[in-house]
This record gives C-alpha cells, structure tokens and sequence, in this order.
C-alpha cells in the first residue's frame, strides 16, 4: 500500500461488502455494488491496475433460518440466490472478476489459515460466556435466532446487531431481555465455551490505522469511538450446524462465525482471479501479503465497524496487509422515507428492469446523486428529472448534435484543423478535476465533471452556430466538438458503460471505451463515422404519474396486510412523521458562520390583513427592534408570542410581503411551524453559534 495519488504502480483490489442470500436485490443493494463497479472503472481510466471482487455470504443464522422456514438445505438456498444475484449484477453491468461465495473451497482453506495463525500467535483464547438458550426448542441461540434490547442504545435489537439503534456489534450474551425467534418465549442464558479473537492484542495498532486509513469520513471517524475506548475481545465461533467448522482443538461443536470467513472472501476471490488470468499477469499474495497493492473497501455503512476494527485486526493476526481506504455508502430512501422491504417501499432490481428503463440510468443515478456516504432520496420525479435534464438534454442532446452535424458537413472530424487551444484546456482542466475527484473518493464530482463537460459543448456549439458558417469557418468548431464528445465518452464510461460504448461506436472508434484511459480525452477522434442515433430519450410527466400511483398501491398493499397480522415486523422502524432527505451538499464552517443567528424577543405580534398565513412581528435582537413577516398566522396564538424568545436569521436581505418589510426571519421547525427557542434565558442579541 501507497499514500500516493491514483494512478499508482501498484495494483489495486476494489471490493464490495457480501450480500447475504435472503432476498432479493433492491436499489439500495444496487447503490453500493453500482459504486464499487463505477469506483473499480474509473481507477482503470486513471491507468491504474484494478481488479474488483466481492462474493455471496453463504453462512450464518439469516441463511439458516430461511431456509429451515423454506424446508430447504442452507446451501441449496445460498446457491439459488447467489445464481440469482450473479444474474442481477450482469443486468446492471456490475463486473465482478470475481464474484464467488464463502462456501467454496479457496475461501474454506484461507479460512482455516487465518484462524491457525492467530493460535500460532496466541491471538485466540477459550472462555466460558453466557449464551442465550431456548428450553423449550432445547436448542442454542446465535444471533438471530435471539432478539432483545441493545445494552448500549435501548433499541430493539438482533442477537449480533443493534441494527434499528446504535447499529454497534453485539457479542453473545450481551443483548438484554432475550427472546428466542424460534418459539417466541423469553429464552435463558447458561454458560458456554467459546473462542475468541484477543482484539486487546491490536489496539495500538488500530489506533494508528484508523489514522492512516482513507475513504469517507462515516468510515474514518465512526470507528475512533469503539478503537480509542478500549476494544473488548471478539467472539468468533457460533452454536450452529451451518457454517465454516472451528478449524482448532476444543471447537469440534463450534462453527466460525460469519464475520470471520465473510470477509476473508476477499482474498478468495482474488486468489481465484489470480489462478484464472496466471500470477504473472496478477499475484493476489503480493497485494494481500506483502502489501504491494491498493486495497479499497467499498460497504454499505452499517457494516463500518466490521471492516475498520474486526478486519483489520484480523489481518494484522494472520500477517495480511491492511486496506488503505474504507468507503461507506449511505442508505437509500424511498420519497423522503426509509426504505422498507416489509412495507413494500422499495425499488426492487426487477421492478424497474420490469418498467423498461434502461440500467445505466440507474446506475447514473446511485453513484451521483450525492456524495458516497450520504443517503440518497429516490423518487421517480428526481429520477426523471436528472435523466431528462443531465442524460437527456446535456449529453444526449450535445451528442447527437455534434455527430450529426459533423457526419453530414464532413463525413466525421474535420480535417487538417486542430484543436483550439481554448476547448483543449477545458478537456484537460475536465481530466483534472476528474483525477482528483477520485482521488478524494468523491464519485458524484467525477460524474458531474463529465457532464458539465457537455453541457459546455451544448453552449460552445450553441455560441459558435457552425450551421451558420461556411465550411473552412465551421471545420475548427465541428473539430473541438466532435473531441469534447469523445472526452465526454470516455469520463462517462464507469457510469454509463452500455451508453457509452454506443457513443463510442457512433464515433467510429476502435476497440471499446472501456479500454480506453483518460489519456484518450484529447486523442484525435477518426476521420470518417456514420450518422449517430440519439443516446436518450425524455420520461414524460404521465409516465411518472404511472409509476408514483404504482409504488403508492404497492405501499398501501403491504401496510393493509401488516394491519391485518399477516406482513413481516418492518425491519427499518420508519412509522414516523415523513422527513425531508438531507440535504446532499456540504457547507464549509466558513459559510456557516457567514449567517448570523441571533437570539430575540417577540415584542409584538399580530395578523397581516389580506394575508391567510402572515404575521407582522417586532423582534428585540438586542441592538434593535426589527420588523419581521412569518408564516404563522394559523399556527400559533399571536396574542400569547410577546415575551416568546425566538432565534432569528440577523442578517438575511429585506424583503417586502403583502406590503410589510421584512428585515430577518424567525427560525422554525415542520409544516406547524414549531419555532426554535433557547433552553435557558439568553439575553436578545446572544448570537447563536
């Protein structure tokens, strides 16, 4: 591993985080699978070496207890879906070059390694815990065999995870109030041996890698809590038939628990590709051995502290080198709501494969919409309206454009006419922006270089008017276009991989864009290629309409069965009010402290006339008395405000409102306008910090 910008000299393995085989795949799935492959593609246009691997997790207690529900083997269910999962990434252009799963051998015996160095070097050791016990199944109860409530949060939680809370990894023994999901009655807890991984033995060490690693700030700073509390050691076998068997003495009964072997797919998987393409062309043992590579997680970020704790110390155990970046993705919501699989909200891979559109613009969708650790609101109306204005109107538009007019004046590029030096610095200042985009794991940046590098090409052709111009005129603007089109081809590529290759092919380029380096941008395009055929076509407001009353009936559908007891216990804990995303960009403290919130005191209040929903208020901000018009005429008793101390935006630009001026504005919270006051008796004109 290197600290070195990408492209680096050695190569790199980009993973994605294992789905476990209990349903199917969902855009929120697709988000990180569909970052991972863009991430692995735009490496590969940088010029570095990259292979991108990931897996199905055969093993562990979800598997098991669907498939006894089922009256199936374990294995059997895991291979349906992992076949099933195989199939659903390839319709999304996610190319593994590797994707096996932790039930194959390559991953069994890497398992039985690892575990047999951290004994070689007293890293494991047996004690007696208290696990969770059902006697009425007479049966041992592993992880989500049991639920209770989280020691840490108080949330409901699952046996291993407090997944609806504090999202922290639970030991066995640790949950309180325990009940058996086999029978439903409260279970017992009895001592057990078991084995443990000493994470103690690692501290120091984490505490330094936690400072080296990069990626997203969720996955850099979340760990620090766990690492720089104090680590407590990490149970890694289970009582379960279904798994890896405990490799060492004393564990004959035991199996691995899933966090042990799942990861270690990652190296499998390598492993695999290396037997496939030869070790000289690719040597999985120097990148994972000897650290002669890059090493990129990228994970859904309610897995963090598996892989930047429990990893790492895992691979420091066995000798293994360390990942250089963790990149956590934030989750998908459905129309300012979490997704819910019980509930029916969601976008399933199918569904929308089933509504006609095409994947790449999905895949655009997921890896831009925001940052990489940010959650992302999908709704079929943002949908369609980055589609329409991005993919359509921008690139689309520009190329079909350019290629056509280009065709028809000069049967291709302009000749004997080079690039201006003006549309050449645009490309180059576009290849730079996008390198360091990637550089700081900022996908959403890269993506929308490339396509304000369209929309640049839409303004330039627009300005010049070649149709205007007579042919010696128009062969040097035709020439910047037709290299902006191939420039906007190339950057493109990771996200849009089918669309682009179209474009490349209209361009009557050799090979495939996929092949092509960033180094392409500004290689002269060839001389001669047929007429174009538009890349994109506009979602209409009716189609959207369709597909919102569709997802509303599917929700109703599902909400009508959970009431009458037949639906499944919603796993997301989203009956709230209906909240509205995130906001997707940040703001530097510098822009915050820009605005100046003040503390006042609402010294008079009363209606606007003509004005259902305005009130006139005067507001004592400490250095004077201002005139302030809010919304909340119909919310709030205005004769009860005076005395009420509010937080006020000090320095926000007068307006006029039904006539009144207004010279701030009081801060407030939902559609009832629930204004924002202090705890304590600050004095009007504190400044709010």
């Amino acid at each position: 591993m290197t600290d070195e910008d990408y492209p680096t000299d050695d190569p790199a393995v980009v993973t994605c985080g294992l789905p476990y085989p209990t349903g199917d795949l969902h855009i929120g799935h697709l988000r990180t699978y569909v970052s991972g492959d863009a991430f692995s593609r735009a490496l590969r246009k940088l010029g570095q070496e990259t292979v991108f691997v990931s897996g199905t997790d055969m093993h562990g207690t979800p598997i098991a207890v669907q498939a006894i529900e089922a009256g199936v083997g374990p294995l059997d269910l895991g291979l349906e879906r992992h076949e099933q999962y195989a199939d659903t990434f390839e319709e999304f252009s996610v190319a593994f070059d590797t994707y096996g799963h932790t039930d194959e051998e390559t991953n069994v015996e890497l398992t039985r390694e690892f575990v047999g160095a951290w004994e070689d070097n007293d890293h494991v050791y047996e004690t007696e815990i208290q696990v969770a016990y059902d006697p009425d199944a007479d049966q041992w109860l592993p992880d989500r065999y049991v639920e209770g409530t989280c020691p840490y949060c108080g949330e409901h939680a699952r046996g291993d995870e407090c997944d609806e809370g504090c999202q922290r990894h639970l030991e066995p023994g640790e949950i309180e109030a325990p009940v058996s999901t086999i029978t439903g009655n409260s279970a017992e807890y009895h001592e057990r041996a078991h084995k443990f991984l000493r994470l103690s033995d690692f501290q120091e060490y984490l505490e330094g890698f936690i400072n080296r690693m990069e990626g997203t700030n969720n996955a850099k700073n979340q760990p620090r809590e766990w690492i720089e509390g104090g680590l407590e050691d990490f149970c890694i076998t289970r009582d379960l038939d279904w798994g890896i068997d405990y490799p060492g003495e004393g564990g004959d009964d035991l199996v691995l628990y899933v966090w042990v072997d799942a990861p270690i797919e990652y190296v499998a998987a390598t492993k695999q590709y290396s037997e496939r393409v030869g070790t000289e062309e690719f040597d999985w043992a120097s990148v994972w051995k000897d650290g002669d590579g890059e090493i990129i997680h990228v994970i859904g970020r309610d897995i963090i502290q598996h892989h930047t704790v429990f990893w790492p110390s895992m691979l420091a155990g066995a000798g293994y080198a360390e990942p250089r970046a963790v990149c956590a993705t934030g989750f998908v919501n459905i129309d300012g709501r979490g997704l819910s699989t019980s509930k029916n909200r969601a976008i399933w891979a199918a569904e929308y494969l089933d509504a006609g559109f095409h994947p790449d613009l999905l895949r655009y969708y997921l890896a831009t919409a925001s940052g990489f650790e940010r959650d992302v609101n999908f709704s079929w109306d943002e949908f369609a309206q980055r589609v329409n204005t991005e993919l359509a109107d921008a690139v689309g538009n520009f190329a079909y454009r350019a290629l056509l007019f280009a065709n028809r004046n000069f049967d291709g590029t302009p000749q004997e006419v080079s690039l201006t030096d003006d549309v050449e610095t645009e490309i180059a200042q576009a290849m730079d922006d996008y390198e360091d985009a990637l550089n700081e794991y900022d996908l959403r940046t890269a993506g929308e270089r490339a396509v304000a590098l369209a929309r640049f090409g839409n303004e330039y052709i627009q300005h010049n008017e070649p149709w205007n111009l007579d042919s010696e005129a128009a062969a040097p603007v035709m020439r910047d276009c037709v290299q902006l089109v191939k420039a906007v081809a190339v950057l493109l590529q990771p996200f849009l991989p089918e669309k682009t290759e179209t474009l490349w092919a209209q361009l009557g380029e050799d090979g495939r864009v996929s092949d092509a380096t960033i180094a392409d941008c500004l290689q002269a395009p060839p001389a001669e290629f047929g007429e174009p055929a538009e890349l994109f076509e506009k979602i209409e407001d009716d189609r959207v309409t369709e597909l919102d009353e569709a997802l509303a009936a599917k929700i109703e559908a599902a909400s009508s069965e959970d009431a009458d007891g037949e639906g499944m216990a919603d796993e997301t804990a989203d009956d709230g009010i209906e909240l509205e995303p995130l906001a997707e960009d940040d703001i530097s403290f510098e822009e915050f402290q820009a605005l100046d919130l003040r503390v006042g005191e609402v010294v008079e209040a009363e209606g606007i006339e003509g004005a259902d929903d305005l009130a006139r208020l005067e507001v004592d901000v400490g250095h004077e008395v201002r005139q302030i018009v809010a919304g909340i005429k119909q919310l709030h008793d205005l004769d009860a405000l005076p005395g009420t101390r509010v937080v006020v935006v000090a320095n926000m630009e007068p307006s006029e409102l039904f006539g009144v001026e207004s010279n701030g504005m009081v801060l407030a919270a939902g559609e009832d306008a629930d204004l924002l006051t202090t705890h304590e008796d600050s004095e009007p004109g504190t400044k709010v910090m």
